[in-house]
């Protein structure tokens, strides 16, 4: 199975030390969004799309990549962020996202989350909240979740 995923990860490198546990798992290069070819995409079994969540919605340069990607033909993806509070009911960013994909042709076939450490700015009064997020357990959850992906992935007639 070939699989790359492209993560943004800015500020405490939450985002990426998931990244880093799925790709390791998938066998997957982990990449920013500027260091792939939106093209490029087409040639591979599985895509991922992460990032920290920034004023409840995925970072600008992931979604502006997706926007720009051509149409895929049913191509097989996953979703993961982190971020400091819980998704809320009225504002379900996961979802959102894997609509996005749905519209450029991607079938996601699973999504992860997280509480990563956050220091938005009215929480940098307090220091932050969820430090040591990720944390081992948080680790294992994205390692299993990964192990689904592969799982799915290897028993889809291609």
């Amino acid at each position: 199975m070939k699989a790359i995923i492209v993560c943004v990860s800015v500020s405490h490198g939450n985002t990426r030390r998931i990244a880093d546990t799925i790709g390791e798992v998938l066998d997957a290069r982990v990449v920013e969004p500027e260091e792939v070819d939106p093209a490029e995409l087409t040639g591979y079994d599985l895509v991922g799309f992460g990032s920290g969540i920034f004023n409840m919605n995925f970072h600008p340069r992931l979604r502006n990549l997706i926007r720009e990607l051509p149409q895929q033909p049913s191509a097989p993806a996953f979703v993961f962020a982190t971020s400091g509070f819980p998704e809320p009911p009225f504002r379900r960013y996961l979802r959102s996202l894997t609509t996005l994909l749905r519209r450029r042709g991607f079938d996601t076939i699973d999504t992860f989350h997280c509480r990563g450490f956050d220091t938005w700015l009215p929480l940098t009064v307090v220091g932050g909240i969820r430090k040591g997020r990720p944390d081992d357990a948080d680790l294992q959850a994205a390692l299993a979740f990964a192990e689904r992906l592969q799982a799915a992935v290897n028993s889809t007639p291609r």
